[in-house]
């Protein structure tokens, strides 16, 4: 039943479990009429409401992201610059309560500082320079900000890139790397969210390091 709507898919999962709402609800500590609100499709279910009913309903975390997603807008979720646009991206977080956006972002951000001091070891650098290629063909070179990530690398193996710019860039290129996903890429395309989020806050800081001091004044 992968891909039904979430509401769908819950009275199908409370029928075969033998449940009510009222006894998930006790399970779960998720309010009652939080659950019959999501299952009525007059509410969103959170990532931490999906993580309570795969545990007390026995079913993959997956089905039900994968479920929850079905309901961001086509228009948004079929986006044919998906891939290339921050805006787009930007769109399916904002159509969602699936996940946190602040949440996200702030995990994010700390997830950066700790590779960007990384970046600038000799470990950091071997890593960029031997996995970022390999990481681009593990997603097939079609993920959100594949052109900004390679041309980031490109920039981050000039040598005259200055080192505050080489230990920013080399955060997202580790983010991108190594990091475990702080959103499931499963959970397509909202899945690869976490990526763009990283991409968008290193061309931010970017843009803030070229712009001149006295620019606002």
């Amino acid at each position: 039943m992968s891909g039904a709507n979430i509401g769908l898919l819950l009275k199908s999962l409370l029928e075969k479990r033998g449940l009510s709402m009222r006894k998930l609800s006790r399970l779960s500590g998720i309010d009652p009429a939080t659950i019959s609100r999501i299952i009525n499709g007059k509410q969103q279910a959170k990532l931490s409401h999906l993580k309570q009913f795969s545990r007390h309903l026995h079913v993959p975390l997956e089905e039900l992201v994968n479920a929850s997603v079905g309901d961001v807008p086509k228009a948004v979720r079929h986006s044919s610059d998906m891939y290339h646009s921050l805006d787009s991206i930007q769109d399916i977080l904002e159509s969602s309560d699936l996940f946190d956006q602040q949440f996200t972002a702030d995990r994010v951000r700390r997830e950066l500082e700790k590779y960007e001091k990384y970046a600038l070891t000799a470990e950091g650098n071997r890593i960029i320079h031997d996995g970022f290629r390999s990481k681009v063909e593990q997603v097939n070179g079609t993920g959100p900000f594949i052109e900004q990530l390679k041309q980031m690398f490109d920039k981050f193996c000039d040598e005259n890139t200055s080192l505050d710019e080489h230990a920013i860039l080399g955060s997202v290129l580790l983010y991108f790397i190594l990091s475990a996903d702080i959103i499931p890429d499963y959970a397509f395309p909202i899945g690869y969210l976490d990526d763009a989020i990283a991409v968008k806050i290193v061309l931010d800081r970017l843009s803030s390091a070229d712009r001149p001091a006295d620019a606002g004044l």
